[in-house]
């Protein structure tokens, strides 16, 4: 069987993205979704995208870890997929609505070509001594490191991402230093893709939002530098609750073809 896909990046987060709104990719395959996502045997991506019809929505988005099995949120891929659904002309206009695994998006298609994504509200955030956590989507570990360009992302991130703090289900983790009072470099280690990423959406969301609520800066509106670019995040405090949650950031296309299985 042949099927199309695109390739798309945000902020070098990579992602094959498929339109599955006639419903004919193999959702249950995992082998084919880890292959297609292999870096040396397949398109090589830290995931993969479909995108189906939503009856409430613009379309519905849902995601696969290049290990093959269903995920949770995904920042820089919901700003893909918006992406790829004006490149498909599933949506004319530069306000969209989609529906994912954890509720409603809205995305706005900005002049100078970003996209603005609205993440869901944080009511929780845990503090500890030496890390923050909480769940932007998918859950996360945020802690301060003074040697990040150093660090060794991969064996550090593992070791919380399987420690008893998380059982089973793991955590990405995400690993911060601070540049100036608005301005935090980030590295992130995601569960699903066992590896550093050069980049994670809800990692720079939960990141901001730690270095808020932990004091390290009082702004609302902070820059993550990645590995792979610039990421913006935008947010209003009320109480103890974060909300008009919004992720900022290229979404830019890379490369189309076909694949045969």
């Amino acid at each position: 069987m042949k099927i199309n896909f695109a390739k798309y990046q945000g902020t070098g987060n990579d992602f094959v993205m498929i339109d599955n709104r006639q419903n004919i990719f193999p959702k249950d395959n995992t082998a084919l979704i880890k292959r297609l996502c292999d870096r040396r045997f397949g398109i090589g991506a830290d995931g993969l995208l479909l995108l189906e019809n939503d009856s409430e929505t613009d379309f519905r988005m849902v995601y696969y870890n290049s290990d093959g099995n269903e995920s949770s949120m995904c920042g820089n891929g919901g700003r893909c997929i918006v992406a790829f659904a004006k490149k498909l002309m599933v949506v004319e206009g530069n306000e969209i609505v989609f529906n994912a695994i954890d509720g409603l998006h809205h995305a706005t298609v900005l002049d100078n070509g970003l996209i603005s994504l609205q993440m869901k509200d944080v009511d929780f955030v845990k503090i500890e001594n030496d890390f923050v956590f909480m769940n932007t989507g998918s859950p996360h570990h945020v802690m301060m490191v003074e040697t990040l360009n150093d660090y060794d992302v991969k064996k550090e991130g593992s070791k919380i991402r399987y420690s008893t703090l998380y059982g089973q289900t793991g955590s990405n983790v995400n690993f911060v230093k601070q540049l100036s009072d608005t301005h935090f470099a980030l590295r992130t280690y995601e569960r699903g893709v066992e590896d550093e990423t050069l980049s994670c959406g809800t990692g720079a969301t939960a990141t901001a939002i730690a270095m808020n609520a932990i004091g390290k800066t009082s702004s609302q509106h902070i820059q993550l530098k990645v590995e792979g670019g610039i990421l913006e995040v935008s947010f209003v405090k009320v109480g103890e609750t974060y909300t008009n949650v919004f992720l900022q950031g290229p979404a830019d296309f890379v490369f189309e073809g076909e694949v045969l299985w």
